[in-house]
């Protein structure tokens, strides 16, 4: 058997249905369309949002929510990728690993606006490690295994707001 003799079984592929080619064919006259009217044309857009005059449901619900147009991407890395580069041999544990040294062990594609270190998977390396930003769990891992997490950017803490906390009744 050769590459250029493989082939479907017959019947397995189901060829497309030609329609408007005569009633024998069962798509012909209408082709598929029903009967005259609106639908039946070509052309036709927006029929199934028309709710006959009424404002259409689309539109009479709240718009809610906001895109930020210049809101940070990072790239985001679990410490397991990097455990397994390390043992793969292509990041060093004991250099200071960051953005630079990811993309150099193709670890990382590119750096977007950061890197964001995530706590997936297990760390056994003691590495130092500069990143954007780092979630709880992966400082807390990187830390007990020995090394040392820097965050290039530092958010604030949110004080607790009072709308969260019960109102007292006056």
């Amino acid at each position: 058997m050769k590459l250029n003799e493989l082939s479907d079984n017959p019947g397995a592929r189901k060829g497309r249905m030609r329609i408007g080619r005569g009633i024998g064919s069962g798509k012909g006259k209408t082709g598929g369309r029903g009967v005259k009217g609106q639908k039946a044309r070509s052309g036709v857009k927006g029929i199934r949002q028309f709710e006959g005059g009424q404002m259409p449901l689309y539109m009479r619900m709240p718009k809610r929510g906001f895109n930020k147009p210049n809101q940070a991407k990072y790239a985001e890395i679990n410490i397991g990728k990097i455990q397994a580069a390390i043992d793969a041999g292509a990041l060093d544990a004991g250099q200071k690993i960051d953005a630079a040294a990811l993309i150099g062990a193709g670890v990382l594609r590119r750096s977007l606006d950061g890197v964001r270190l995530l706590g997936v998977g297990a760390l056994k390396s003691k590495i130092s490690i500069e990143v954007a930003y780092a979630s709880a769990g992966a400082r807390a891992a990187v830390e007990k295994a020995g090394g040392a997490v820097t965050m290039t950017e530092t958010r604030e803490e949110k004080p607790a707001s009072d709308s969260k906390a019960p109102k007292k009744a006056k």
